[in-house]
């Protein structure tokens, strides 16, 4: 389920505060990504609740939302498989995972497993 997501500034689970001075803090929501030779990638097979079909799991990006959508792009135009993102991880729907990780080292992501 995802989390809902109110239009009230976030005061952080303050309620009430004695201090007269007090404002909530802004939340800093952008996270900055991580070059591509510091990011430690971790692929994983799965099986489970897809029917039975394989795909490859890949863990362990830092960054934001729009380079991870871009990153999966590129790696499923260069593969010819169907994907997606979800809660910061990327679903390759293909069983080849020796290929996927020289691609992932191509483009410059050296620690990946």
């Amino acid at each position: 389920m995802s989390k809902k997501k109110s239009k009230a500034p976030s005061t952080g689970g303050i309620v009430y505060s004695t201090d007269p001075d007090w404002t909530p803090q802004a939340e800093s929501l952008e996270v900055e990504t991580l070059p591509a030779a510091q990011q430690r990638l971790r692929i994983e097979y799965s099986r489970a609740g897809r029917a039975g079909k394989e795909a490859l799991i890949i863990r362990g990006f830092v960054g934001s939302d729009s380079d991870l959508t871009d990153l999966a792009r590129q790696l499923k135009q260069s593969l010819g498989c169907g994907g997606s993102t979800r809660d910061g991880e990327i679903l390759i729907q293909q069983n080849n995972k020796e290929k996927l990780i020289k691609l992932l080292q191509s483009k410059g992501y050296k620690d990946t497993k």
